[in-house]
């Protein structure tokens, strides 16, 4: 039986990638400094999972970039990284029924009434331009008030007070829904928010094209290979990951709104635009040596990485329906993990790319630029992408542009009112039927031969 907890895949990172797993005792600030150090591990080329044993005025170690390395998450996977997005796309279509069990470790502690006091949690300040501090690992979970069915995710979180968050709905899928059913009948929504779980679940979490009547759960469960388990709160009996570290229940208040914001977003700005929603927390459990989790925001691996793998997946099962040719995709972390989609294909007929283009864009509204090139180009290099779409691509004939497309609210380029936008595809690869200019290239036997002799001759490779 998998642990499913978020220790169990810190103890996977210590044992099996030693190297990965950063430990600080020294003294740190929650303003800018835990998401700062983030930064300056990814400028050395690194992404560790790091862990702050002592932030200045809080009890609470904070643990983060736990998403933001590929080969870790592979790794909890049991796959090779490249293969990330195919695993995913075939496992997540294995729904496995959830498992409830009576007890778990987040119920040791119990604050309710005048005890409810989220500003005891080391909640960072992630950069200068924010509101306030952020929770970012919080999964918020909660039920269709229509259906029963429920879901979870992320959202963004402002701490505003002892028992108030800000919150924003942006993404316009299940939880803006549900809420808006729950508004109309002059309701509030209960939900519960969910900190420190198993990076699994938050892959799982982001899956978005699956049938109505399934559970998030049913979809994080397939990725373990097993049933999820969870455990009942005491608000709307939801349900929530039975190894979680903290979890806050309360309600999202029906015809409340509050400025929300500014945010240092996945995009790499600051973001105004939010729904604007409230969060009054009501009751906190925790574990009795909890640990806070945060996802260090803006453009760190750690807020785009699972949205970009899971990007993939979606992707890759569209296309696939009608395009058996398409052999990969790839949404790049310098892409912000969601404004631009690479496919390879082995094209057998003109027009299949414009197929993947007009596809690709249909099946994710964040992405607005396409591009597709022939099966010798490695996705995962955008040098050579860009060498494809240089030599390859002729513009009166390759470049298509669909205008009035919905985008994200959170893309600074959408208008501001409609978040519509223009959306760009592009054929980068060769003509079918006619002779094209021959690629250079060096064998795998050349390349390996002349590493050794440069190895033998101790150059540094």
């Amino acid at each position: 039986m998998t642990d499913q907890s978020l220790r169990g895949f810190l103890d996977m990172v210590q044992r099996d990638f030693p190297d990965e797993f950063v430990r600080i005792a020294a003294p740190v600030r929650r303003e800018f400094d835990i998401t700062s150090a983030v930064f300056e591990l990814e400028r050395s080329g690194r992404s560790p999972v790091v862990l702050f044993e002592d932030v200045e005025g809080f009890d609470l170690p904070v643990v983060t970039n736990v998403a933001g390395n590929r080969q870790l998450l592979a790794a909890a996977m049991g796959t090779a990284p490249d293969d990330l997005p195919l695993a995913y796309r075939e496992r997540c279509q294995d729904y496995r029924p959830v498992e409830v069990v009576g007890d778990a470790p987040w119920q040791e502690v119990v604050l309710e009434g005048e005890e409810v006091d989220l500003t005891r949690l080391p909640i960072p300040l992630h950069f200068q331009v924010d509101a306030a501090p952020y929770i970012t690992a919080g999964q918020i979970a909660a039920r269709d008030p229509e259906t029963g069915v429920d879901t979870v995710g992320f959202h963004r979180l402002m701490l505003k007070g002892k028992n108030r968050l800000g919150l924003s709905l942006h993404s316009r899928r299940r939880m803006y829904e549900f809420h808006r059913r729950a508004e109309a009948r002059g309701e509030a929504l209960p939900a519960a928010i969910t900190i420190g779980v198993h990076p699994i679940h938050y892959m799982g979490s982001m899956a978005y094209h699956y049938p109505p009547q399934v559970r998030k759960y049913e979809i994080i469960g397939a990725l373990f290979g097993e049933s999820y388990r969870v455990a009942r709160c005491g608000t709307a009996d939801i349900e929530v990951p039975a190894g979680a570290e903290i979890v806050i229940e309360g309600e999202i208040l029906a015809g409340n709104r509050e400025p929300e914001g500014p945010f240092g977003e996945f995009t790499g700005y600051a973001s105004y635009r939010s729904t604007e929603n409230v969060f009054v927390a009501k009751r906190i459990q925790m574990r009795g040596d909890a640990m806070f989790h945060s996802v260090a925001s803006g453009t760190a691996a750690d807020h785009i990485l699972v949205s970009s793998i899971s990007r993939e997946a979606e992707i890759l099962n569209a296309l696939r329906r009608n395009l058996p040719n398409v052999r990969a995709v790839h949404v790049p972390l310098c892409t912000v993990g969601a404004l631009m989609a690479i496919v390879q294909m082995k094209k057998t007929a003109e027009g299949q790319p414009q197929q993947a283009i007009m596809s690709a864009l249909g099946t994710e509204f964040y992405v607005k630029t396409v591009v597709v090139v022939d099966e010798d180009v490695d996705i995962f290099n955008l040098s050579d992408v860009m060498w494809a779409v240089s030599t390859r691509t002729r513009a009166d004939r390759d470049i298509t542009l669909i205008h009035g497309a919905m985008g994200a609210i959170l893309d600074p380029t959408s208008d501001s009112e409609t978040h519509t936008l223009t959306k760009v595809g592009i054929d980068a690869t060769k003509p079918t039927g006619r002779d094209f200019a021959e690629r250079l290239i060096i064998s795998d036997e050349q390349r390996a031969r002349v590493r050794d002799i440069l190895m033998r001759a101790q150059v540094r490779l």
